[in-house]
């Protein structure tokens, strides 16, 4: 009798190890949004969401009484303007994350290398950009693996950590997905509707849309598809330094002890 009990508590445990941990974690589709910044008080995500990112370390903002930025970039597809986004990061000795598609390694590889060359982060954007939470995990990590793989072998960048979702959608199913790829999700707190590529507005704009969000711990999300991005980036991050800004890495942000990030991983 005794023999059976324990196989029956044998394979119960092996049917329980072979469940995915995310098997029964909520698949509610999400699409980032937030209250934007405005005289310098930090964007908000509201209690859902910041529940949401806290639980599954990921980050939208660093700390909101430092002045530090941080720069992320989403390449989609190459549009003819991130060579001048990395000369001007070059120049002022800036760092940036670029989160890149499958579409943009194959047809800009020359950039992706000069990204990684002079001291940026690839992230990971999807290989064919998504709807995440309409995927199974094979699927999924078939998306995270290939853009890794192929960023490893055009660039020599071994390790891929960041995660941002295809299009802003995402669920907690997807974040334990990617978690328990070594992925964490990095959101934004700044942004404005800039991927528009017909519906452009100048350089002024884009520099105002900016400014007018900016608040210390800012993450930003720019399109390297956009001109008027492309031509105010430099001006931005020369008023911003004179404001008392410093711009930071992702990884710097990961690291600090306020990073909600990291206090899931301790």
């Amino acid at each position: 009798m005794r023999n059976i009990y324990m196989i029956i508590v044998s394979i119960a445990i092996a049917l329980s190890l072979a469940i995915p941990a995310h098997a029964n974690v909520p698949n509610k589709a999400y699409g980032w949004g937030l209250v934007k910044s405005k005289d310098g008080i930090p964007a908000d995500a509201g209690p859902e969401l910041n529940a949401i990112v806290e639980k599954h370390g990921a980050v939208y903002k660093g700390n909101p009484s430092k002045k530090v930025l941080y720069l992320t970039f989403d390449n989609g597809y190459e549009n003819g303007y991130t060579a001048q986004f990395l000369d001007v990061l070059k120049k002022h000795k800036v760092p940036g994350i670029f989160f890149v598609t499958g579409h943009y390694l194959k047809s800009a590889p020359d950039l992706a290398k000069r990204m990684v060359k002079e001291g940026h982060i690839i992230g990971n954007h999807s290989w064919h950009h998504p709807d995440m939470t309409t995927q199974s995990q094979a699927q999924i990590l078939e998306e995270l693996n290939t853009v890794q793989q192929e960023t490893a072998r055009l660039t020599g960048q071994k390790t891929m950590k960041y995660l941002r979702p295809p299009r802003g959608i995402f669920s907690e199913r997807t974040l334990q997905i990617a978690n328990e790829a070594g992925y964490k999700h990095i959101f934004w707190s700044l942004a404005y509707k800039d991927w528009d590529v017909n519906a452009q507005r100048g350089a002024d704009y884009a520099y105002n849309e900016i400014m007018k969000q900016i608040h210390p711990g800012a993450i930003l999300l720019i399109h390297t598809i956009s001109k008027d991005n492309a031509g105010a980036l430099e001006r931005v991050i020369v008023d911003l330094k004179k404001q008392g800004y410093t711009f930071k890495s992702i990884d710097y942000l990961m690291k600090q002890p306020n990073s909600k990030a990291q206090k899931n991983r301790d």
